[in-house]
């Protein structure tokens, strides 16, 4: 008697803390129509499919990229979708440049409602390959850049007690992925920075999510830096980014983060595979850490000094990529403004 009156109470002190988190996070809903969101990283990839989640929000819009074609492509196809859109040329990695860009936002549209910082350098190669100058580079544009930006809108939101920031961090924020050293160091900086700020600025109504996805067919290798084997890194990463089980397509995880901006959810997590991983990781870190020990004795080794240099994914085509094991990713990075 006694364990069915447990369970009982098990069960009904689960379904109201269910139900009041529900309730929580309904009020927490806001109205995106008419507000300003300034997606640093707009113009290509994953930070175009957002943009066009929130045009579709009614959100007036402004992109922030380093080409300035790939910035008009953007503005064009966001205006004939019905955005309002205000693009500008901006390296995240350069302060000034970054502030340029808020000032404009303000000038044309006002206040910032809304901040998705998903701009991102990456490297793909053996550690012994990597030089100073690429953690360097990776910290400027995947860690300083969303800092200075936040810095740059979090006053006038917290004077007003409201406001959303999207951080775009990756499951290599949370788990050291081999091959990846610069990138996963600079996300696993973000992820402390974006969850840190987080709890100090819910007090003034201002919702930071942390993102961190898996494996997205956006099309971004292509616009990867490769060392290292050049043509068998871009093939391996190419293939896992196209995997339909591994990976999520562009317009699944823009959809899911939008929603979550929306709600001002605390955290994201994209694709089954990434939360999976990071729930081993958690339980069972020696596990995991073993398995990507055994996972990069299967990578392509170092390439003396010729894999020192960088070169592009485009630039590092074989037989593997492109090819019919790359078919999805190569062809959202059409859609997707990769190319």
């Amino acid at each position: 008697m006694r364990r069915r009156n447990w369970a009982a109470w098990l069960a009904g002190t689960t379904a109201f803390a269910a139900a009041a988190a529900g309730l929580a996070r309904r009020r927490r809903r806001a109205d995106l129509r008419g507000q300003v969101a300034l997606v640093f990283g707009g113009s290509r990839g994953l930070g175009l499919a957002l943009a066009r989640e929130l045009g579709a929000a009614g959100c007036r819009l402004v992109i922030a990229a380093r080409d300035e074609g790939e910035l008009a492509e953007a503005r064009r196809e966001l205006e004939a979708r019905g955005a309002e859109v205000l693009a500008q040329r901006c390296d995240v990695g350069n302060a000034p440049e970054l502030e340029s860009v808020v000032a404009a936002a303000r000038g044309r549209f006002g206040a910032i409602d809304v901040l998705v910082n998903v701009a991102g350098l990456i490297h793909v190669g053996p550690a012994e390959s990597m030089t100073l100058d690429n953690f360097r580079d990776a910290l400027a544009v995947n860690f300083w850049a969303p800092l200075r930006a936040m810095d740059a809108v979090v006053a006038e939101m917290r004077a007003r007690r409201r406001g959303r920031i999207v951080n775009i961090t990756s499951i290599g924020g949370r788990i050291a992925v081999p091959h990846l050293a610069p990138y996963c160091a600079s996300k696993f900086a973000l992820v402390g920075l974006s969850d840190a700020v987080r709890t100090e600025l819910e007090q003034y109504g201002i919702r930071v999510t942390t993102v961190t996805p898996g494996l997205m067919r956006t099309g971004s290798p292509r616009n990867a830096d490769m060392k290292g084997q050049h043509e068998a890194e871009y093939a391996w990463f190419s293939i896992a980014d196209s995997l339909p089980g591994l990976s999520a397509s562009a317009e699944t995880a823009a959809a899911q983060i939008i929603e979550a901006c929306r709600y001002g959810d605390p955290e994201l997590t994209i694709t089954l595979p990434a939360k999976i991983v990071t729930a081993a990781n958690h339980f069972l870190p020696g596990l995991v850490a073993h398995t990507l020990m055994v996972a990069n004795r299967m990578l392509p080794g170092v390439n003396g000094a010729t894999g020192d240099q960088n070169k592009r994914g485009a630039d590092s085509a074989s037989k593997w990529a492109p090819s019919a094991a790359t078919v999805l990713t190569d062809k959202a990075a059409v859609v997707n403004n990769e190319v």
